[in-house]
């Protein structure tokens, strides 16, 4: 039959090798999958026909059979009735039937060969496929895992960029600073030396002003008639 070389080409189609020539798994295998769902459903339609054809084939040799059976019965009565005659009428029957049966035994054999490599072939195809969409669930969640691992070492690099951009930050902050200590040094040294005679002018200097703050405020104490009351006290 024409069918069972044309399954027989999708049977043969190894998952495991298709699967490792695809250079965009998940939308290849979502494909493939929707493809071998088509040829399953032509596949179960036509193991169906095929199987119907069997049942049919067994069932005429069935009846070919009880109706070979049938006139050997008869012949058997008719030879115990006495009536040879009618006994070689019921074998010539029988004997034709048994050479149609051999025919349609011949052909309940082939389809009964038909039928099992259909079923073989069908169960065959549904295995693969459920393989298949097993193998599709474990193969989506690694493209997920390798996404998330190329989104890490793009992560890596960036932070690495900006590792370096961190590193000349620090780098120029060191030379600005290096640049500021340099600075405080030299006006340090720009500095005139300290004249230790004027800072003791100036502590004495502000003794002086101090004297002459007491002394006023006596003065005023001493017009406002403050001055007896604080001796008396």
């Amino acid at each position: 039959m024409s069918i069972l070389s044309r399954f027989q080409d999708i049977i043969s189609s190894n998952v495991n090798a298709l699967l490792d020539r695809m250079e965009d798994p998940e939308k290849m295998i979502d494909q493939y999958l929707r493809n071998l769902s088509k040829d399953l459903a032509e596949v179960k339609q036509n193991t169906a026909s095929v199987m119907a054809e069997e049942t049919k084939a067994k069932r005429l040799v069935d009846e070919n059979q009880a109706e070979v059976a049938k006139y050997e019965e008869l012949a058997k009565k008719a030879i115990k009735a006495g009536q040879d005659d009618d006994a070689r009428v019921f074998l010539t029957k029988k004997q034709e039937l048994e050479d149609i049966g051999v025919s349609l035994a011949k052909t309940y054999a082939t389809a009964h060969e038909n039928a099992s490599k259909m079923r073989q072939m069908h169960d065959k195809l549904a295995s693969d496929i459920e393989k298949l969409k097993q193998r599709q669930s474990m193969l989506k969640a690694q493209i997920s895992v390798a996404d998330t691992k190329e989104k890490i070492n793009q992560a890596n690099q960036s932070i690495g960029k900006t590792q370096g951009s961190i590193g000349s930050f620090k780098r120029m902050e060191e030379k600005i600073s290096a640049r500021l200590d340099q600075a405080d040094a030299m006006a340090e040294l720009n500095e005139e030396p300290e004249d230790e005679a004027k800072q003791l002018e100036q502590k004495y200097a502000q003794k002086h002003e101090s004297a002459a703050v007491e002394d006023e405020l006596a003065r005023m104490k001493q017009a406002l008639g403050l001055a007896d009351q604080e001796e008396s006290e």
